[in-house]
């Protein structure tokens, strides 16, 4: 009798944990239409992404298990997602909701970007102080050590721009060659950055040291990265976003939107959200994201139009459109 409950025992045991099993394999998130244009909050204090349309309207919201810290938008049907105490970066069918890859970093990632033109990812890591690229398909084609804290990129004309946030250096990468071109000179604690192809520049951000929180955003010649001005904003300008009329600055220091022209000259500015990190043009709208009060704010004309609530710690904003 006893040698029956126990054999009833491990099936039962047994088929739980196919079950268990095969849930893993299946579970995906609801699926985005590939026509769908969307701004997505990425939220990493109980992960979370927010997708809301052009009105603001909720067209869905995923929510992680994982600790994931930051994403990235590979056109038009994928999503990166990461985290700087997970070991791999997972990668994600939006009109499936499926994962569909998932590459292994070690822990540290920092960052992910994809530049568009080239077709690669990069992967920056601040335990080994590494920036990876990788093609579209998750294979690993280059590695370069660069200095403390690699974190935000841009790219521009096979270039790859990278600021160490813990050094006082960006580092300029040939994209394809993976090789270190030239580091120019900047603050320590500097994040966020803007190219502007008009006037030959790169605008940087950051946070400042200790006490005395940054104002100003550098203007850097994108050759050279000799510095040719600074423009004074408000309290540790991080986020920048732009569309035809403006670049648009955030400083989650003092809960403010800076507009400004090419040319560095300020606009107007407009106190919205609280802790305000990213900022993102999203249709003929301004999108900012609160990071304390978990709202996001649509702007039009230097106006707040709508305040939609996220999940907790909105840090970063990814735009499709279509």
């Amino acid at each position: 009798m006893r040698g029956d409950c126990l054999k009833n025992w491990t099936v039962l045991l047994f088929l739980c944990l196919i079950w268990i099993m095969q849930g893993c394999i299946d579970e995906r998130f609801s699926s985005i239409n590939p026509h769908q244009s969307f701004v997505a909050s990425v939220n990493i204090l109980e992960p979370s992404i927010d997708f809301l349309d052009s009105k603001g309207e909720r067209i869905t919201t995923w929510k992680f298990e994982k600790a994931y810290t930051g994403a990235a938008l590979i056109p038009f049907d994928r999503i990166v997602l990461y985290g700087h105490q997970l070991d791999e970066v997972d990668i994600y069918e939006l009109s499936s909701g499926k994962l569909i890859q998932s590459i292994k970093t070690g822990t540290g990632t920092t960052n992910a970007y994809y530049d568009q033109k080239e077709k690669m990812l990069f992967i920056a890591n601040s335990k080994k102080n590494t920036v990876t690229s990788y093609d579209e398909h998750g294979e690993k084609q280059g590695e370069i050590r660069l200095q403390d804290y690699p974190m935000s990129m841009d790219s521009y004309q096979g270039k790859l721009y990278i600021i160490n946030y813990k050094a006082p250096a960006l580092s300029v990468v040939d994209i394809k060659t993976m090789k270190l071109l030239d580091e120019w000179s900047i603050d320590k604690s500097s994040s966020g950055m803007q190219i502007v192809e008009e006037t030959g520049t790169i605008w940087i951000g950051g946070h400042g040291e200790g006490s005395r929180p940054n104002q100003k955003v550098k203007v850097l010649d994108l050759k050279t990265g000799e510095l040719l001005q600074e423009i004074q904003v408000s309290h540790m300008p991080v986020g920048f976003a732009r569309n035809e009329e403006a670049i648009f600055i955030t400083n989650h220091g003092s809960n403010e939107l800076y507009a400004c022209d090419v040319n560095g000259n300020v606009l107007w500015s407009k106190e919205v959200g609280a802790n305000p990190f990213s900022v993102a043009a999203f249709k003929d709208m301004i999108i900012v994201a609160g990071y304390d009060d978990n709202r996001v704010y649509f702007i039009k004309d230097g106006e707040i139009e709508q305040s939609i609530s996220t999940g907790s710690g909105p840090f970063q904003l990814l735009v499709r459109e279509v």
